[in-house]
């Protein structure tokens, strides 16, 4: 009987093969994965390698667990984009960029004679929310993914939505001030307030004026000590009681609430799922975020709408590619 998928998840500095569970109506966290390989992408080795490394893998999970090619009834395949997940085929993503033109879903229903799926790792990680995280149970659904980046997978009307040639989702893109600091090449972008780069540009930033006016701050000394500053030193200042890190969190909050009100007064979601940052530190900024959506999102919209943690924390690219292997199955 075929009931196991596989599932890829491609990345620019790791790389895992995922074998799962094939019945999407049993498939839960707890019970989903059942054998896993990993290792480092290390890139500059060029796609047909780490390709090679990837078909290595699946073969060894299908023999150590006693299963071959007849077994499986799908791949997923997450991966960063641009890509088409209509044709299948990779397009040079900023991480993996000799990826140019990489069929990678006929190539692996070549060798293994089932079908393959592709999506865009935002899109992935919607459809691991949805089925297997913290939002399970709703037909319309975004997922912010609010890391190294800020992108969203949509899933509206009970399906995933890719738009018409996959950039659906793009919301980092969003301008959302005429100034501040820079995400997705614009300044004041969705991107610039809310992603990990981002609040490290707005930190140093805002330190620079901080530390003008004589003030002192634990994320640094002098302009000349910056380059430690991040993402995380920030929240862990913050939890701590700086001021100016509690600051940068709620400028980072405020502009969180103004990005999800733009999608809540366009798309009338049941729930926004955000993941990373958000999941770690959001303590830090939902006091402003919610500020900010009581003052901007439709009152009507708003009230329908969850604002929830991700679920599957570092897990969630597995989860994720074998999500877009189930989703294939179900469409």
């Amino acid at each position: 009987m075929k009931n196991y998928v596989l599932g890829l998840d491609i990345g620019g500095t790791k790389c895992a093969a995922i074998l799962g569970k094939g019945d999407a109506s049993e498939s839960s966290p707890e019970s989903l994965i059942i054998d896993k390989i990993g290792f480092p992408t290390e890139q500059p080795r060029g796609w047909k390698k780490v390709v090679e490394d990837l078909f290595n893998a699946c073969d060894l999970l299908l023999e150590r667990n006693g299963l071959q090619n007849a077994d499986l009834r799908s791949i997923g395949v997450s991966c960063g984009g641009p890509l088409s997940s209509e044709e299948g085929v990779i397009y040079s993503p900023p991480n993996l960029p000799d990826w140019d033109g990489v069929p990678i879903t006929a190539m692996l229903t070549e060798r293994y004679s089932v079908p393959a799926f592709l999506q865009n790792d935002a899109n992935a990680c919607a459809l691991a929310e949805w089925r297997f995280g913290a939002g399970r149970g709703f037909k319309n659904l975004i997922f912010l993914t609010f890391g190294t980046g800020m992108g969203a997978g949509l899933i509206l009307d009970g399906r995933l939505y890719s738009g018409a040639n996959d950039l659906a989702g793009e919301v980092g893109h969003v301008r959302l001030a005429e100034t501040g600091p820079s995400g997705y090449g614009k300044n004041g972008a969705f991107e610039g307030f809310c992603s990990g780069g981002g609040i490290a540009r707005l930190a140093k930033s805002m330190a620079e004026d901080w530390l003008a006016k004589g003030n002192k701050t634990s994320l640094c000394q002098s302009k000349n000590d910056m380059d430690s500053v991040t993402a995380k030193s920030v929240a862990e200042a913050a939890k701590s009681g700086d001021i100016l890190a509690k600051e940068v969190y709620n400028v980072s909050g405020k502009y969180l609430g103004r990005g999800l009100s733009i999608l809540i007064d366009i798309l009338n979601p049941e729930a926004i799922v955000i993941g990373s940052i958000f999941e770690r530190s959001g303590e830090l900024l939902i006091p402003a975020m919610e500020q900010t959506l009581k003052e901007e999102a439709l009152p009507l919209a708003l009230e329908n709408c969850r604002i929830l943690p991700a679920k599957l924390g570092d897990k969630i690219g597995d989860y994720a590619a074998l999500g877009v292997a189930l989703n294939g199955i179900v469409d």
